[in-house]
């Protein structure tokens, strides 16, 4: 048991320097002005921004739903093909992670202008131009193109382990299909739909590079509206952790909700 407390060490050394200090910053910054006093100003003007709130949680809600119902059947499929085929369909599902975050935003830039690929082609059969960039539609496609991975990712791992076997008995006992998906595979599978919405949520609701790129000022998200008070010309790094410590407050009501979903031995936060 020492032994394991000598081997943590280095762990907890990491969490303390770049976790708990971080997030002690944030709130000291939140409860003080620029002269170091005390104060709730910083929490009371994040009230002003509510409606980037809502904006920011109903498109990442949005973006989790269209993972979930894309994700739920490639997961599956993957989950019942013969083990040395999974590898290569794995492989797939990751490749577009292998490259460079703002470079699949780029390319959705290109595929999405006014003169771009896709118009472009639209033209072609006398269709268009549609205003496909800078909407809410182009954020949440570019939400779902970088973040389905994650959601792909816990559901396979878990449906993977979903013994043949009982799917086999359900179907033995008169399910049908579409029984079986829902009575069988979908409540065992509940911890990997947990993880996954999790995996995406978070980083959707936060993000800001994609909003940017693809949204442009017209939908600006709590991450960007954070990155402004920090690096653009609105600097008010108080009011800016305020809108931090506001933002890891909402996530941890909604994860404490998810969790009363999740299974007993499931723990997200």
């Amino acid at each position: 048991m020492k032994q394991l407390k000598v081997l943590s060490l280095p762990y907890i050394v990491w969490m303390i320097i770049f976790i708990l200090v971080p997030l002690v910053m944030v709130a000291v910054f939140a409860f003080t002005n620029e002269n170091g006093s005390v104060t709730i100003d910083n929490i009371s003007n994040v009230g002003q921004y509510s409606n980037i709130f809502v904006r920011s949680i109903w498109l990442a809600l949005i973006a989790t739903a269209i993972c979930l119902v894309l994700a739920y059947p490639v997961a599956y499929i993957l989950s019942r093909m013969e083990k040395h085929k999974q590898g290569t369909m794995l492989m797939i599902v990751m490749l577009p992670m292998w490259m460079n975050f703002l470079l699949r935003t780029y390319a959705w830039m290109t595929l999405l202008g006014n003169n771009g690929i896709i118009n472009h082609l639209l033209g072609l059969v006398g269709l268009g131009p549609y205003k496909l960039i800078n909407t809410s539609g182009a954020v949440v496609l570019g939400m779902v193109y970088n973040y389905l991975p994650f959601m792909i990712l816990p559901l396979y791992s878990v449906m993977e382990k979903i013994d043949k076997s009982v799917i086999e008995a359900a179907s033995d006992l008169g399910c049908n299909r579409g029984s079986v998906i829902f009575k069988v595979v979908v409540p065992l599978s509940l911890p990997g739909i947990t993880s996954g919405i999790t995996m995406v949520f978070v980083p959707a609701i936060s993000t800001f590079i994609i909003s940017r790129m693809l949204g442009g000022g017209s939908n600006l998200l709590i991450g960007d509206l954070i990155e402004m008070q920090f690096l653009g010309n609105s600097y008010n790094p108080h009011l800016g952790a305020a809108i931090s410590l506001v933002l890891m407050v909402i996530i941890l009501v909604i994860m404490t909700v998810m969790n009363q979903f999740s299974p007993d031995d499931q723990v997200l936060i």
